[in-house]
């Protein structure tokens, strides 16, 4: 009996242990305490305790979320709407003709009516631009556009009219400087041109009007190499206020740069066509 209940007593010990410590067969051991976190969660745990803790870690993490937040609200138009309507204009099926349609003879009529028309239209336009060189000037803008055989060669910054208004001081005589628009042509080239001043020149800077044949009337150099007449007084020609190119600054006259009027200047010929707008 007594063998017995020392046997008892050693498969009651604590832990399911023998007296000498050893775990019997068919039980493991867990050293993983009951509740306890998984490391992430402890990170998250400390680093929300440090955000309330801390006014400064708190306004960082609110504006690190401010800032992804607006990101995300600009990339839905500039990158995933254009993805999504690339992705969803590949079906094709909304874009098919209806059968139904193309059987009604008034609405075949119709189509082929439009079809005319729009080479009709077609053909006019081509009729309006030249084969030959010809230049067009961008007012707005302020930059031309050189073109050759209908294929653009050269462009860049240019001056036209500032659209300002001059008067006399009687006020019997006034000028607006500005760039005729339309449909104009080359009347003649001129190289080492030399500017003959009109009446307006003189009242701008002041002066008294001399007669017409006097020297002060007259000022060589600042016209540049090159000048090509649209008519009515009106000039391509170059300028010694080269920073200016770009801005309407002009009396009227289509000023270039020095390297763009010698490449305008050999290209057009008498008859080109200047298109001004």
């Amino acid at each position: 009996m007594e063998d017995q209940n020392e046997n008892l007593a050693e498969n009651n010990t604590p832990g399911g242990k023998s007296p000498d410590g050893s775990v019997p067969d068919g039980k493991a051991t867990d050293n993983t305490a009951p509740g306890a976190a998984s490391p992430l969660r402890q990170y998250r745990n400390v680093a929300a305790d440090y955000i309330k803790t801390h006014r400064w870690a708190k306004t960082t993490a609110v504006s690190v979320v401010t800032l992804l937040l607006l990101l995300f609200m600009l990339s839905v138009p500039v990158y995933i709407a254009p993805a999504l309507q690339h992705s969803w204009g590949k079906s094709r099926a909304e874009c098919r003709p209806d059968s139904n349609l193309l059987d009604n003879r008034a609405i075949r009529r119709q189509m082929s009516v439009t079809r005319n028309e729009i080479t009709r239209l077609e053909r006019r336009l081509a009729s309006y631009v030249p084969t030959q060189t010809y230049i067009v000037i961008n007012t707005v803008d302020n930059r031309f556009s050189l073109y050759r055989n209908r294929q653009l060669v050269r462009e860049g910054y240019c001056s036209s009219g500032s659209y300002t208004l001059l008067k006399t001081e009687e006020g019997d005589k006034e000028w607006i400087f500005k760039t005729p628009r339309g449909r104009l042509s080359i009347q003649g080239k001129i190289t080492q041109p030399v500017w003959r001043k009109p009446d307006w020149a003189f009242i701008e800077e002041g002066l008294p009007v001399p007669g017409p044949t006097d020297p002060s009337r007259y000022e060589y150099g600042v016209l540049g190499k090159y000048a090509m007449s649209l008519g009515d007084g009106y000039l391509i020609h170059g300028t010694l206020y080269q920073r200016q190119l770009g801005m309407p600054v002009t009396h009227g006259c289509i000023r270039l740069g020095d390297e763009d009027l010698e490449a305008v200047f050999h290209a057009l010929s008498v008859g080109s066509r200047v298109y001004i707008y």
